[in-house]
């Protein structure tokens, strides 16, 4: 008598893997940031109440925007790197994870949006992949996280500060003619822009050299930043700081070396205190990176440079905000995906608009 139980089993486990599939709300996003390519899926439940789980994340370096402090353009030869990683997780996530091709969003960050050539960026992206490249601006990538990042019973006390590698942005929402209204805050320096600038200000490339340089720049970057503060009145006076980007996650993994929280709480004494063993002892955290992985991957992800600069940018950002230690600080871990849930949240009725 023939046995039919294994192909019986094959169906049916078949059966449920498509059914599953297919209870899914996937959707995919692809973010070309000055550091590198981010890649996120999400399982989306609910949009207008932000219920969503990630099946997958993860990235790839290629730090596409490293020229621009520069020259002001991409190099040709990160474009075309950038793009084959971007075609080549953009067929895993139609192919491997099954993500509907309308609902997969690819995006260029603001910072790499700062460079005169990001047209040549987008037209490959489009050819490769059949998608438009939005590049995004400042205002409107604030304007995506801030709603991404933020709870809406938290808007009115809330501002958002994000610290990428190519810029910094952020900024706060507030009623103006009975509407609420976005108000953007922009610095046009970024963890890899700051390094690269001071990197061309210095002869000798040792530590010792960047640290020196790097202490002379920040009395032109906290000027900027107060400067910053200033055109928007009423961002000194928010008491709930969400703070995003690299530099806040490689701070927040280093120092206190787990993350597990949407939400995590720090104060400006951990950031310098951070701060001080990037710059003097960098050999400790070489040895957390030995034990840790996610201590490992943030410096697979910057140098020590990169770390000392992303601190400046940070440290810099608090002191000058008014007040600080009477702000709650937070490093919102979902910054990374805010994005995203924003573009989903945006094809749902009911959402709560921001001007």
């Amino acid at each position: 008598m023939p046995n039919f139980l294994p192909q019986y089993l094959i169906v049916f486990v078949s059966l449920l893997f498509i059914n599953s599939a297919n209870s899914q709300n996937l959707y995919g996003g692809i973010e070309i940031g000055s550091k590198g390519v981010k890649m996120t899926i999400l399982n989306v439940k609910n949009a207008k109440k932000a219920q969503y789980h990630i099946v997958d994340f993860w990235t790839e370096n290629t730090a596409i925007a490293k020229n621009i402090a520069i020259d002001g353009c991409l190099d040709h030869t990160d474009i075309l790197k950038t793009v084959l990683v971007v075609n080549r997780n953009f067929e895993i996530m139609l192919r491997k994870h099954n993500v509907p091709n309308n609902k997969i969003f690819i995006v260029a960050s603001s910072g790499v949006g700062l460079s005169t050539n990001v047209e040549e960026l987008a037209s490959l992206v489009k050819t490769t992949t059949g998608k438009e490249l939005e590049v995004l601006s400042s205002k409107l990538e604030s304007k995506l996280m801030y709603r991404g990042c933020i709870p809406p019973s938290a808007y009115m006390d809330a501002m958002l500060l994000d610290i990428g590698g190519g810029n910094t942005k952020g900024g706060y929402a507030d009623v103006q003619n009975e509407n609420l209204v976005f108000f953007p805050l922009n610095l046009d320096l970024g963890t890899i822009t700051l390094t690269e600038q001071i990197n061309k200000n210095i002869t000798n490339l040792e530590i010792d050299n960047f640290l020196d340089e790097s202490l002379k720049s920040q009395i032109k970057l906290s000027n900027d930043v107060k400067d910053m503060f200033a055109q928007r009145e009423l961002s000194t006076s928010k008491k709930n700081i969400y703070m995003t980007g690299g530099a806040v996650w490689a701070f927040y993994t280093l120092y206190h070396q787990s993350s597990s929280n949407i939400f995590n709480l720090f104060t400006i004494g951990d950031v310098k205190e951070y701060g001080a063993k990037v710059k003097n002892n960098f050999e400790s955290l070489k040895k957390l990176s030995k034990i840790n992985p996610e201590a490992l991957r943030v410096l697979q992800t910057y140098s020590q440079k990169h770390l000392i600069s992303a601190n400046t940018i940070l440290v810099t950002l608090l002191e000058n905000m008014g007040n600080v230690d009477n702000k709650k600080l937070y490093f919102a871990k979902n910054g990374q995906i805010a994005w995203l849930m924003t573009y989903v949240a945006d094809s749902s009725k009911g959402v709560k608009v921001i001007y």
